[in-house]
């Protein structure tokens, strides 16, 4: 236990100040301030003591210097069972300080604000806050250190406890949170110099992520797992989805979900997605949400059985009993909302309604690719990182390659299939018809195989489709099997050293197709 007897406080946000002092001299603990947070405790009725007459130096450069002193690090760093720093603070005068409340500038806060200067934001870069941190937190089996208000309660009730004094497991637990603050800090800072240079990719790379939750387990049950997400992250996505009703999300859930809100946010129309393992096994785009997911859920109804369902509206009633009818069986829904009937239909007309996962997010607007955001994927050892793919093809970048054009329904579904296939693991070969998905050959090692499964999954659903695919065809074995079915257009991003006979089988069987001079691979 270590006896509190003086603390030295000085906070930006003064959130609970005025209790916790009072807390402090409850137990004729001696008040060491500065600036604004000695005014408000003076006006409170608190006494306290000026740091610059404490060191007997006053502020100076406009406040950038006023703790930095030997008296205050000194009298924190003093080892109280080293003979040798206790007689060397004695002899020059140096009292011990026991307590350090600090918060620190708000720099963050100052440059998330509009028409910031670089100079504004550097003097809200805290100098002496972090340097009396470190140096507490550094000392911690002789100081506590605090640097989250929402600590200040159970600090007071702990001296209240046991007569002014702390335990060593309690400092020990403030300085490690105080450590993780001044890092936190450098951090925001460095990313704030780093985002104003040319450097997209730096030689360090610092990353901020808060978990959001623990994980029953992750991929597998003898796997650990827990789920971090970018704080603030504006973007509507699985991250910042709020879990409405049902289970606990899994970790594939969580992959599912994302890659279903990531498809469905690609269209403008009402539209539903169905994922099952990070692939979609039915897309469809229709007038209303609810003939939109009676559609992709006939893409594929027996790979739709416990599927993850992305929507990008609001779900009523009418959605709900299409989503509960006899035989489906669904895990979880993204969407941007829930009528209260529709709620309560999907939660209760089905015995799966009470683990049915319901998660709403605030838009599925697609966010420009130049904002920049960048993508993550775990390596042992290392982080590859690289831009979102935001490219979703475009009408005016498609190329006609063949004899034949596309009709302008065609270049509807071809831009339709486009839009899937580029979530659809590589290689990846999509089939549609009439807004809908009716065929999806996903992972394979070759191109043809794909779209041999695309097919077989259509069915007779093949005549008049069109057909798409992630990269270019190295052979024009696809182009052949797939005219002989019926498909009748073709959308790939073109560039094989032999689009030549690629497009040559086209024409000579009648189809059209379009370029776009993107590719999408997904890994």
């Amino acid at each position: 236990m270590a006896k509190i007897k003086r603390a030295l406080i000085s906070v930006s946000d003064k959130e609970g100040l005025e209790k916790l002092a009072k807390g402090l001299k409850d137990h004729n603990i001696e008040i060491l301030s500065t600036g604004g947070t000695a005014k408000l405790l003076r006006e409170s009725g608190i006494n306290v003591t000026e740091v610059s007459d404490y060191t007997g130096f006053p502020e100076i450069m406009d406040g950038r210097v006023k703790t930095l002193h030997p008296k205050i690090h000194g009298g924190l760093l003093a080892v109280r069972d080293n003979v040798n720093h206790m007689r060397q603070i004695e002899k020059l005068g140096i009292g011990t300080i026991d307590l350090v409340v600090v918060n620190l500038y708000p720099f963050e806060q100052t440059v998330k604000k509009g028409n910031v200067t670089q100079e504004q934001a550097i003097e809200n870069i805290d100098i002496g806050g972090p340097s009396m941190i470190r140096s507490a937190a550094k000392n911690f089996k002789d100081v506590a250190v605090v640097v989250n208000p929402g600590r200040y309660e159970s600090l007071v009730n702990e001296l209240n406890e046991n007569n002014g004094e702390l335990t060593l497991e309690t400092r020990k637990k403030l300085a490690t949170e105080a450590f993780k603050q001044t890092s936190r800090y450098d951090r925001v800072i460095s990313t704030y110099f780093e985002k104003s240079s040319d450097e997209e990719y730096p030689e360090i790379l610092s990353l901020e992520l808060n978990k959001k939750q623990e994980l029953r387990y992750g991929e597998n049950p003898h796997q650990s797992s827990a789920f971090y997400v970018h704080k603030n992250f504006e973007e509507s996505c699985v991250s910042n989805a709020l879990q409405l009703h049902g289970k606990e999300l899994s970790f594939n859930n969580i992959i599912d979900i994302d890659v279903a809100v990531e498809i469905v946010k690609e269209f403008e129309k009402p539209s539903a997605v169905l994922i099952k393992h990070t692939n979609p096994c039915g897309v469809a785009s229709a007038g209303e949400i609810s003939e939109a997911f009676s559609k992709a859920y006939k893409s594929d109804p027996v790979s739709a059985f416990g599927c993850i369902v992305g929507i990008n509206r609001v779900i009523d009633v009418k959605t709900a009993e299409a989503i509960t009818e006899p035989g489906h069986f669904v895990e979880a829904i993204a969407a941007p909302g829930f009528d209260d009937k529709a709620f309560e239909i999907l939660t209760k007309k089905r015995k799966w309604g009470e683990d049915l996962r319901l998660l709403k997010l605030d838009s599925f607007c697609v966010q420009s690719a130049e904002r920049g955001i960048k993508v993550f994927r775990g390596v042992t050892g290392g982080l590859l990182v690289q831009g979102k793919d935001d490219l979703s093809g475009r009408r005016d970048q498609l190329k006609v390659v063949t004899k034949k054009t596309p009709s302008e329904n065609e270049i509807e579904e071809l831009l339709f299939a486009w839009k899937v296939c580029k979530h659809v693991k590589s290689n990846a070969i999509v089939i549609t018809l009439d807004k809908m998905v009716v065929g999806v050959g996903a992972g394979q090692m070759s191109r043809v195989d794909s779209t041999n499964i695309a097919i077989q999954k259509a069915g007779d659903r093949l005549k008049g489709a069109v057909l798409a695919s992630d990269a270019f065809f190295p052979f024009r074995d696809s182009v052949d099997i797939a005219a002989g079915k019926g498909i009748v257009a073709i959308i790939q991003p073109g560039g094989s050293k032999k689009d030549d006979e690629v497009i040559r089988s086209a024409d000579e069987h009648g189809i059209a197709m379009v370029f776009t001079g993107e590719r999408h691979f997904k890994h």
